[in-house]
């Protein structure tokens, strides 16, 4: 008979020739600033492939060049337009509320059109349209974000270089039917891929590193992540609910076939924020999160635990909020290769390693509450946490080949109401809670200062000034428009404390 360090080895090698097969080029890349493979035929716009949701291309082509501005192309830009973009570096922010604009960056002997924040602009592309395209962009230098998307439909975003671009890197926020390819990241304070309050996404084929957070999925429904490499980040891949958002639930989550190697960077995270609080070193987080597989993953190196399943009890700087269920259920572990994590835990699971008197930290880590969840062959893995954890009697997860729908959603009609709320939402929410100090202070001591007054924090949110120096300064909004600023205030203003946010 064979012994189980047998099967265990040939387990590892069907793994990693599945492996080799669906991302055989993550193997041959360093913790370097290598761009991503240019896209195939990037010069003939007509044959660029389109996905579920994409609107062909038509109409008019724009050209972009050195010393022109992007920007003044959307300007002209009519839907179904592409805007094509050569190299040269473009100090600007890109703002794209019209539906249907593809931006296709022109990549010659290397060099990439790059969009250079200098760390003065908070973000390279900011859209709100439906049916936005982009590729093929090197974004470096920004204060927030590289490219975010708000309440836009339909959404392509491959093939770009991001580096050193902000709080998050990519982030779609409140948009449906989207897909996130072949896209590089690294030095991002937060979350390199941020998926918040989205349905039905695709992240898939990218790689992220030297981040707080690698790819996170928050408040989000119906979402693929696979065949991405996430190495050198503080955690790796995250599955959340965060508490106080509009949208309280995150389910039907599928986590499977990546590289989730040495994810021990530390922690650079805000202080106050509430990925602040991951400790270095873990592989996959799911908090409070429900109905999430975890399959054919390789998770290795990493020093905390490989895979940490919690209720949002172990959640940092988190609002409270009756309406976030806060158990993660129904959780399904099939076969993943879990090596070598857990050398060197932190905080909680130190301690907890302690008093098991284990020589190090098990390879899945389950805290707190929550119902209905399964492991498959249990006995592979050194874990904690997992008893009441039944048999899986699903094996894979082979009949599913995306989360996208097989048309495109129609765009969503925005009152002037939900205009402050998303924006808030977007913009606001990531440094104020309503009651607990973040980043910056809570939204309770906000309205006390702007009671009757939201002119007065419209005014301040586009030239803010540095009154407390116990809170770090605020970035001006000054990009956002005179309406859109009065929204939020006004917005702001009628939170009430039962919300938390």
């Amino acid at each position: 008979m064979f012994s189980n360090k047998w099967i265990r080895l040939v387990f590892f090698l069907l793994i990693f020739v599945a492996g080799l097969l669906v991302g055989k080029t993550f193997f041959t890349k360093t913790a370097s600033y290598v761009p991503p493979p240019v896209a195939m035929n990037h010069f003939d716009q007509d044959s660029t492939q389109t996905v579920t949701g994409a609107q062909p291309l038509s109409h008019n082509t724009w050209e972009v060049k050195a010393g022109e501005s992007i920007l003044e192309a959307v300007k002209k830009a009519q839907p179904g337009d592409l805007i094509r973009v050569f190299p040269g570096t473009y100090k600007e922010t890109v703002y794209i509320d019209k539906d249907n604009i593809s931006f296709q960056g022109i990549i010659k002997e290397g060099k990439w059109p790059t969009l250079d924040g200098e760390k003065e602009l908070n973000d390279a592309f900011l859209y709100s349209g439906n049916n936005i395209r982009i590729e093929n962009f090197k974004i470096q230098n920004y204060k927030g974000n590289a490219i975010m998307g708000q309440a836009g439909n339909n959404f392509i975003i491959r093939n770009n270089w991001i580096l050193d671009a902000g709080v998050y890197g990519i982030f779609p926020e409140f948009g449906k039917n989207g897909l996130i390819e072949h896209n590089i990241l690294t030095g991002i304070e937060d979350a390199a891929i941020y998926v918040g309050m989205c349905d039905n996404v695709d992240v898939r084929h990218n790689e992220v590193f030297g981040n707080v957070a690698g790819i996170e999925i928050e408040n989000s429904r119906h979402c693929l992540v696979e065949n991405n490499y996430a190495h050198n980040n503080t955690g790796g891949i995250l599955a959340f609910i965060t508490p106080g958002l509009p949208i309280k639930t995150a389910y039907d989550i599928v986590i499977r076939n990546n590289f989730v190697v040495n994810n021990n960077h530390e922690n650079f995270g805000a202080p106050g924020s509430i990925v602040s609080g991951i400790p270095p070193g873990t592989g996959i987080i799911i908090m409070a999160a429900d109905d999430v597989t975890v399959e054919n993953n390789i998770i290795t190196g990493n020093n905390n635990t490989g895979i940490a399943i919690t209720d949002l009890s172990m959640g940092a700087n988190l609002s409270n909020d009756p309406e976030s269920e806060p158990n993660p259920d129904r959780i399904v572990l099939l076969d993943n290769y879990l090596e070598d994590n857990g050398h060197h835990p932190t905080g909680e699971l130190k301690l907890l390693m302690t008093t098991q008197m284990l020589d190090r930290a098990p390879d899945i880590v389950a805290v707190g509450g929550g119902t209905g969840s399964c492991i498959r062959n249990r006995e592979r893995y050194i874990t904690f946490g997992l008893g009441s954890w039944g048999q899986c009697t699903t094996t894979d997860t082979r009949q599913l080949t995306t989360m996208m729908l097989d048309k495109p959603v129609a765009p969503r009609t925005i009152t002037e109401q939900e205009k402050g709320k998303l924006t808030f939402y977007g913009i606001c929410a990531g440094c104020h809670a309503y009651d607990i100090r973040m980043i910056g202070p809570p939204i309770n001591a906000i309205k006390a200062i702007y009671k009757n007054n939201p002119q007065g924090m419209a005014d301040f949110i586009a030239a803010p000034t540095h009154r407390r120096e116990d809170y770090p300064e605020m970035p001006p909004q000054n990009y956002l428009s005179p309406e859109t600023r009065l929204a939020v205030a006004n917005y702001v203003l009628q939170l009430e404390e039962d919300t938390k946010r």
